[in-house]
């Protein structure tokens, strides 16, 4: 297991940052437990990193920075039954790459293929499509080790309950080593973007949404045009004839891993807030959004607004949890004021029921939360079988969960020799 020299750890886009005493890289899962046995000897916490492609302070500390870079790969592919089971480090690019060489494929994407596995599932991260969950979805089992130092096995058959907690767990459950996929056979699609006028595209909207196989659009405040993305087996989806409203901007084949992440390559710094509200609601909700950030933001928002679809799901903490949902994201320039501008949109999603995507920017409490997520106590009732010393968590995180820090401190206080850690 390599330590590095303790050094201040920053997002990708750094807006946070944290300087922890100690950066860890084990190489094995025996590794992983070690480093958690010892955390649990000398009252530290610890949280794993992955590649920091979130805009809440989930992975900062200032204790023990665990990353899973020396555990990376693809193992136990069984292509019959269309399974494989990843290491904990790996990354969405990394796992594409290498399950398309065995003609398997994951079912959707999302705009960035750069983030882990475990913190792209734990944030409850997807792609678009009314018929597709957010990527979570795909984990049927695999292996997590706990707050005690335990490893517990789990899969979809003799653990479905532990699997709807583990799905967007924001890594507080415990270090997922080991994570087994549910794959399909390997695919091409067809990207066809389009840009028009917000006004001209509008009364489609749901068309586009059933026609096609992944719609999303972006909208642009300050021309008040969109963007439509397109993405269907070559040959599918709306017809373009259907389209003539539109101007055909971009038209590419190719593999499912090569076609549906567009931003790996983004070098700009900029903030984000997403919220997800029920589909039903989403024509009302958006014409909203659009009529608030006309009124009072159009001079001052440096980015577009991307709105997209996404499948029911049964994970306990997932946005999407018992409803369809369609999730706007507005974004701002870094070096621009975002929070006056995001804390009014969010007052709207509000009304809506909407949830935040836990990866991005939000302000809501833990008795918010409570009110949104029907499964909210469940989760903290795994949280507390799983970590009951509170190895997992931070300040932030306890703020979030409404964890008083009593709950999780009973166990802990003084190493044996009656020195602090």
């Amino acid at each position: 297991m390599s330590e590095e020299t303790p050094a201040e750890w920053s997002n990708w886009s750094g807006n946070v940052s944290s300087k922890p005493q100690k950066r860890v890289k084990p190489e094995s899962e025996e590794a992983v437990r070690e480093v958690i046995e010892q955390c649990r000897g000398r009252n530290r916490t610890l949280r794993v990193v992955g590649s920091g492609h979130s805009w809440t302070p989930l992975a900062a500390t200032d204790d023990v920075l665990v990353s899973l870079d020396n555990m990376t790969g693809v193992t136990d592919i069984d292509s019959e039954a269309k399974e494989a089971t990843v290491l904990g480090g790996t990354t969405l690019e990394e796992a594409a790459a290498e399950l398309h060489t065995h003609d398997l494929a994951m079912a959707n994407l999302g705009d960035v293929s750069q983030q882990t596995i475990a913190g792209a599932f734990g944030t409850g991260t997807h792609g678009t499509g009314p018929e597709f969950q957010n990527l979570s979805e795909m984990l049927i089992g695999g292996r997590i080790v706990t707050g005690t130092g335990d490893v517990r096995p789990f899969d979809a058959e003799s653990d479905p309950e532990f699997l709807d907690a583990a799905m967007v767990s924001l890594g507080t459950l415990g270090v997922f080593t080991e994570m087994r996929l549910d794959l399909q056979p390997a695919y091409k699609l067809q990207r066809r973007e389009y840009c028009a006028r917000f006004e001209d595209f509008w009364g489609d909207f749901e068309a586009l949404v059933t026609e096609n196989r992944n719609f999303d659009f972006y909208w642009y405040p300050r021309s008040d045009e969109v963007k439509l993305r397109l993405l269907n087996g070559p040959g599918g989806g709306t017809d373009e004839r259907d389209l003539e409203y539109a101007e055909l901007v971009q038209d590419e084949t190719g593999w499912w891993h090569q076609i549906i992440p567009e931003h790996d390559d983004i070098g700009r710094e900029f903030e984000e807030m997403e919220y997800a509200v029920p589909r039903a609601d989403a024509r009302e909700f958006f014409l909203d959004v659009r009529d608030r950030i006309r009124d009072r933001w159009r001079a001052d928002v440096g980015w577009r607004t991307l709105c997209r679809t996404v499948a029911a799901d049964d994970a306990y903490l997932s946005a999407e949890h018992g409803r369809e949902t369609v999730t706007v994201g507005f974004i701002q320039n870094a070096e621009l004021e975002y929070w006056d501008y995001f804390e009014d949109l969010e007052a709207i999603a509000r009304e809506y029921d909407g949830r935040p995507h836990w990866g991005k920017r939000h302000t809501l409490t833990v008795d918010e939360l409570r009110e949104s997520y029907p499964r909210f106590e469940d989760f903290l009732d795994f949280r507390r079988e799983m970590d009951p010393d509170g190895i997992f968590l931070t300040d932030y995180l306890r703020d979030l969960l409404g964890i008083d820090s009593a709950e999780s401190q009973s166990k802990r206080g003084e190493t044996a020799d009656g020195e602090r850690a």
